[in-house]
């Protein structure tokens, strides 16, 4: 299986009041498409900062990170945009549609500023959301969705591009339990039938354990749970 992401010796540091502190402190890791990977760690570790570090929204002091070959801690703020729309997905706790627009719509975005067809956008974006149980959602804005579909709904926009890579940040946390599993096996399937490798940080041990493997981000570092 070809390795989609690669990262050797990723540091950051964040300068305080009191100094300096160090939260990664040599990051390596290889992730292959169609891998669910999670990382866990106590609040506060750094999970969220490495995320943004490997969607291209922050900058590593020091380090290589590559996607599909890409060396993304060198890219202009044009070229990291880019892929970001073209081989980055992101998932976060919160779904972020924009309430104005209904579950089609807000899938059909990616795919719109990629440069593809409305029509055309509307059919992937549909079909898409068929899979993930909402075809019959697809004219809801999501006032009119509930918390599982609407999250279903940001798995599907994450998804659309087929990007190599979905990173997700606490996806289930502001959902119950039963809606949490919904949601995680949605986008467990769909990752895995795209072969989308998948990085997910999340509090659930729970959800962790039904990944390829669980790593702990601990004093900077990543390591084997």
């Amino acid at each position: 299986m070809s390795i989609v992401l690669s990262l050797k010796n990723i540091r950051k540091a964040f300068q305080t009041a009191s100094g300096s502190v160090q939260v990664l402190n040599g990051v390596n890791l290889d992730i292959c498409a169609g891998e669910f990977v999670a990382i866990v760690g106590e609040s506060g570790s750094g999970k969220s900062t490495l995320l943004h570090i490997l969607g291209t929204l922050a900058p590593a002091d020091s380090g290589e990170a590559h996607l599909d070959q890409h060396d993304i801690t060198t890219l202009s703020d044009t070229h990291a945009a880019n892929i970001r729309n073209e081989k980055i997905g992101f998932i976060y706790q919160a779904h972020h549609l924009i309430p104005e627009l209904s579950a089609l719509e807000n899938v059909m975005l990616p795919l719109l500023v990629a440069g593809k067809s409305k029509r055309e956008a509307s059919e992937k974006s549909a079909e898409l959301l068929t899979r993930l149980r909402l075809g019959h959602r697809l004219d809801h804005t999501p006032a009119r969705l509930s918390g599982g579909e609407a999250q279903r709904v940001a798995v599907a926009r994450a998804l659309v591009n087929k990007p190599s890579i979905i990173l997700a940040d606490e996806p289930t946390g502001n959902l119950d339990e039963k809606t949490a599993q919904d949601v995680f096996d949605a986008m467990k399937t769909l990752c895995q039938e795209e072969k989308t490798a998948v990085i997910v940080v999340t509090h659930s041990m729970e959800l962790a354990s039904q990944t390829h493997r669980i790593l702990r981000l601990n004093s900077g570092v990543l390591k084997h749970d």
